[in-house]
Formats: C-alpha cells, structure tokens, sequence
C-alpha cells in the first residue's frame, strides 16, 4: 500500500485488486448468521442465494461438492449458520460469501421450515384421504427401504419371520440420514413402482433428532410416496416423531417394527382360525351324517321297505284303476263325437244343394255371389240360373240372347 500511495491516481483493477487481497486475505474463513433469500438451486448442482439480516445482505454461493453434505434442503426465510470465505468477483466489482458448510441456527428454524413444506402440501391434496392407496391383508411380497445396517432391518426381519415365515422380503438399502438421503430414498421408492416386483413398500429407520430425521421432511420424498402407485407404510423414529413422510404415506406405523407387524398377518392366528374352522366343518358333517343315517335307518324299518311285493301290487292297483277311470271317459267321449258327427253329416245331406235342385228348384247366383231374396238380385247387370244340369247366363242387355252350359 505504502507503494501505491505514491501514485497520482489507481486504475478500476488496481483498487479492485487491492480490495480483493484486503478482503480475502483477511476473510478467508468466517462464519456469519442470517436468513436465506431468493434461494435458487441451479440445474449445474450449484446453489446461489442471499443471506442478509435487518440492515444489510450478501450475497452467496455454494457449489456442489459442498452442498451435498447439507442435510436439508433450504427454504427462504429460514435463520442459518454459514461458514466460508469473502471473495470478489472483480469483473463487477462486487464481493460474496463462498460458502463451504450450512447448519440451521436452530431447531425452530427447522421447524418452522417443517410447517410451511407441511402446509404447501396439504394445500395440494398430498395428505387427503381419498388419495390414500388401499393396503393389502396378506401381501405375498414386502419391499422395504432403510438402511442396510442397523437395527431397523434386523427388528423388521425379525417380525416378518416370526409372524409370517412365507412372505418374502426385498430390501434397497439407502441412506436414512445426512445429505444425499433423500434423493436415495426418492429413488428407491421409484425403482420399486418401476419393477412393480411388491405389494407394499415399508418406509423406516429408528429414532433420532429432528436433523437426523430430517430427509423424511424432504418434499423429493413426499412426492415420491405420492406418485408411488403400490401402497406406503411409514415407520420413522418413534411413536412420538411425525415428519412429513407419514402425513403423505397410505398408512404409518409408530415404528419400523410396528410397520410390519401391521402388514403382516400372524400365522398363529391364521393357525388358530384354521384349526377353529376345521373343527366347524368336521361338526357339520358329523351332523350331516348323523341325519342321513337316521333317514336310512327309518326307510329300512319302515313297512313299505319290508314288504315291497305288497307295495308295488298296491300301486299296481291304483294303476289298473287309473287305467279303466280314463279308458270310460274316453269311450264315453269318443260315442259323444261320433253321435255328434253323425247327426252334422244328416243335416248336411238334407241341405245339399244338389239334392234340393234335383227337385226342380234354381239358384241364382250374381257377382259370384248366390241370391236368396229377389230385393237382392240386380235385373240391370249378369246373372247365372243353376239347374240340375245346367246353368244359364243372362246378360244384362240382352235378355234374348241366352248362353247356356252344361255342368
């Protein structure tokens, strides 16, 4: 500097420089408080946002290799604590925090950050009842997303084994904490719905802090449950945790053992209900064989049974009776038709037409059509005299001229 105060003036990079040597050199590894604004994660993995408090902000930028150790996923308006260095970017002369670590400023600030993705979602429709998947009474296959070591695994084994030996169980190991955890368990919740392999997927971990859980209240995960078509059951911390997981989750269980003691059915039961059944049944058809012997036992001592030859004779009897009883009214019948037909064919002789002809008489017959009145006959137009042996055609205006045939 003693240098540069003998110069008459300094040009725009001088001082920049001079202001990036003061800055950095003397700023190289601070840590600063504050809340986040205008957070933006840039498709490179980069985040740039601002951190600032009532009377003045910075600008920050974190890159990502350093972000992915950040456990939760920041939001505006939550209080953090960042460590890094000041630097300056000369092109524009301006100065940022180049952020190396970020932890929130406290439990309350996570909490808060807990209700407003909470209240975002809900609004949505994520937590709503009806969008709930329907859980299957005996599932034939299990996933379950955890940890590959620890003692969630090990209970849920353990319970799967104890209560239902046949299912069969399909673990993608994950993390369940720290950064880069919610992208994992995201992702498995994915892969299952990709090879729709099971019928339900458990979601678990024990307990632990707020932090520790903290990649349950991730909204990657909350809608990775959301879009999984094969139904989700939550078992995260303890019975007294809630994180958003379970909120979004088609059933959630207080722990991961109390998740698949939920799914699973309890073959001492199943045992039980059988061995119950069984004895129902074996009752029915003693019962059942019991009546049928009875009713066998009753036809063979019965009168009918013992002496068949008088049972057929006297159904033998109520045949021949039946027999004569419908051969009489037959007969009778058949002597009323023929009286009957009779008597029609004498009246249809004593008026036959030829017979009556015969005699002497003529019929007149006039538009096809014979006239039994002289009213009914039309002098004017043709008509025919049927004689015994003949019959006569008598034109209308002609009355001499007379056609006559022979029948």
């Amino acid at each position: 500097m003693s240098k540069s105060t003998n110069k008459e003036y300094y040009s725009v990079s001088e001082i920049t420089l001079i202001v990036k040597e003061l800055l950095e050199s003397n700023l190289n590894d601070v840590t600063v408080i504050g809340e986040l604004s205008n957070f933006k994660p840039h498709s490179s993995g980069h985040w740039y946002f601002t951190l600032k408090d009532g009377s003045a902000q910075i600008s920050c930028t974190m890159w990502k290799g350093l972000n992915s150790y950040v456990f939760f996923t920041p939001q505006d308006g939550m209080k953090v604590i960042l460590r890094g260095r000041v630097t300056v970017y000369a092109p524009r002369g301006t100065y940022q925090l180049d952020v190396k670590s970020m932890q929130p400023a406290g439990a309350g600030d996570l909490q808060l950050a807990f209700e407003a993705l909470k209240n975002k979602l809900n609004s949505e429709g994520l937590f709503d009842e009806e969008n709930k998947v329907w859980i299957p009474q005996m599932p034939e296959r299990i996933g379950i997303i955890t940890a590959r070591e620890g003692a969630a695994i090990r209970d849920m084994y353990s319970v799967a084994k104890r209560r239902f030996p046949l299912v069969e169980l399909y673990l993608i190991p994950c993390q369940v904490q720290g950064a880069g955890a919610a992208e994992q368990i995201a992702a498995a919740l994915d892969q299952f719905n990709d090879e729709k392999n099971v019928d339900v997927i458990i979601l678990g971990r024990g307990g632990g802090s707020i932090e520790d859980l903290w990649c349950f209240n991730e909204e990657i995960v909350a809608r990775a449950i959301f879009r999984s078509e094969i139904p989700v059951i939550t078992g995260i911390g303890h019975e007294i945790d809630f994180t958003i997981a379970d909120f979004v989750a088609d059933l959630r269980a207080a722990t991961p053992t109390a998740a698949m003691e939920m799914v699973l059915p309890d073959q001492n039961e199943i045992i039980g209900e059988l061995e119950s059944k069984g004895t129902e049944l074996e009752k029915l058809i003693s019962d059942r064989l019991t009546e049928y012997n009875n009713r066998i036992s009753g036809i063979l001592s019965s009168r009918n049974f013992n002496r068949p030859v008088d049972t057929l004779r006297t159904y033998s009897q109520k045949l021949d009776y039946e027999n004569m009883k419908f051969t009489n009214l037959f007969d009778g019948a058949f002597e009323r038709i023929k009286t009957g037909t009779i008597h029609l064919t004498e009246k249809i002789y004593l008026h036959n037409p030829e017979r009556i002809i015969k005699k002497g008489f003529v019929l007149v017959k006039q538009a096809n059509k014979f006239v039994g009145r002289g009213s009914q006959l039309f002098p004017g137009d043709e008509f025919e005299l049927h004689f015994f042996d003949k019959k006569i055609n008598i034109l209308p205006n002609d009355k001499d001229k007379k056609s006559s045939r022979d029948v």
